[in-house]
């Protein structure tokens, strides 16, 4: 595993199995290809797909259809992520297995800490890509 925090290369002198302390608040929001959603990209491995991150969703936006190629968790922080089978609000969690697939909403904006293995893979709106 190739395990990294992008834009924290003080963390990259660390010895292997030292523990990384991240000050998420300095950490700069990335935007997404989705307009109105931003990520601080927490950890990942880009060999694998591993990635914890913080996902700033703007109210009103969609995340078009997608699929879960793995287990996805989401932990809801702030507002509500919204899809057909329900809702998630600030405080509760849901997580999603392989080959789920859905389109997620924020009526009201959402600020949410999600986990992957792998990365969604987007069936129409941006067909074949994985949300970067």
């Amino acid at each position: 595993m190739a395990l990294e925090t992008p834009g924290c290369p003080a963390l990259d002198a660390l010895p292997p199995l030292a523990s990384r302390f991240l000050k998420v608040g300095e950490l700069p929001w990335k935007p997404t290809q989705v307009p109105g959603i931003d990520m601080k990209v927490l950890m990942q491995d880009k060999e694998t797909g591993l990635l914890t991150a913080l996902f700033r969703w703007q109210p009103g936006t969609e995340l078009p259809l997608h699929e879960h190629v793995e287990v996805e968790q989401t932990f809801v922080l702030e507002g509500s992520i919204v899809d057909a089978e329900g809702e998630v609000c600030a405080g509760d969690y849901v997580w999603r297995p392989r080959g789920n697939r859905h389109v997620a909403r924020a009526p009201n904006g959402a600020l949410v800490l999600s986990f992957f293995l792998k990365p969604n893979l987007f069936i129409d709106a941006f067909a074949g890509q994985t949300l970067e």
